[in-house]
């Protein structure tokens, strides 16, 4: 064991030194940091979905939340104290991502996606995963998960497309949208490369934002408008 672990730590060190690095040590030590996922990400949604198929709709919800983890109904609520003793529904809704955003570090990242309905209305989603655990055991659960009714579904994407933000350092602060709110939330990655911000007005119509460093500048890379309920 002891001859395998030297193995390791020994081609990396050379594959330090072959990309160029002054200071190979330094290459090594950032070659552990933790790095994004996408694939993991979308393996948690499709677990995610899957149970809500075999298991209840919100029986997956309550297993797959963070404790502070936040939805609307249309109003923001904690999602652990609202899905408590809830009951499933005779059938759940189904959902499949279409598109992942990561931060550079892989703390946060925020998946988008079509949902279906059993009677038949679809509609879009988004879901902002969050890792936690120690080292070495970490998972995703979900902080925050929105979304809405839409007249025709989404076109399904021949694959899930991923995009991965530069790391940058502390580039992105959570700052929610400046409007008046009834409510509102903010996150960002560990490295600052994707930030997420939501409000819900006093009318309980909500905007959520994420934004995310690519090529250097920080860009929205998603905007979710939803409105008041019964607004036309």
């Amino acid at each position: 064991m002891k001859h395998a672990m030297g193995a390791v730590l020994l081609a990396g060190l050379l594959a330090s030194c072959a990309s160029g690095s002054s200071d190979p040590r330094e290459r090594f030590y950032r070659s552990l940091a933790p790095r994004a996922n996408p694939s993991a990400v979308i393996a948690t949604e499709l677990a995610f979905a899957r149970e809500a198929r075999e298991e209840g709709q919100w029986t997956a919800f309550r297993e797959f939340a963070a404790e502070d983890a936040v939805m609307f109904v249309p109003e923001a609520v904690n999602a652990r104290d609202w899905l408590s003793g809830r009951e499933d529904p005779p059938e759940p809704v189904q959902w499949q991502p279409h598109q992942v955003w990561s931060s550079c570090d892989g703390s946060l990242s925020v998946t988008r996606g079509a949902w279906q309905r059993p009677d038949g209305s679809t509609g879009y989603f988004t879901t902002v995963w969050r890792r936690e655990g120690r080292r070495g055991d970490e998972e995703y659960r979900w902080v925050l998960d929105q979304g809405d009714v839409l007249a025709e579904p989404l076109p399904k994407p021949d694959i899930i497309r991923t995009t991965v933000a530069d790391c940058g350092g502390d580039a992105l602060t959570p700052v929610a949208p400046p409007i008046v709110a009834a409510a509102n939330g903010a996150g960002r990655s560990r490295d600052g490369s994707l930030a997420y911000a939501w409000v819900v007005a006093s009318d309980l119509s909500r905007t959520l934002t994420v934004r995310m460093l690519i090529d250097g500048e920080v860009e929205e890379v998603l905007r979710s408008e939803v409105a008041a309920p019964g607004a036309s």
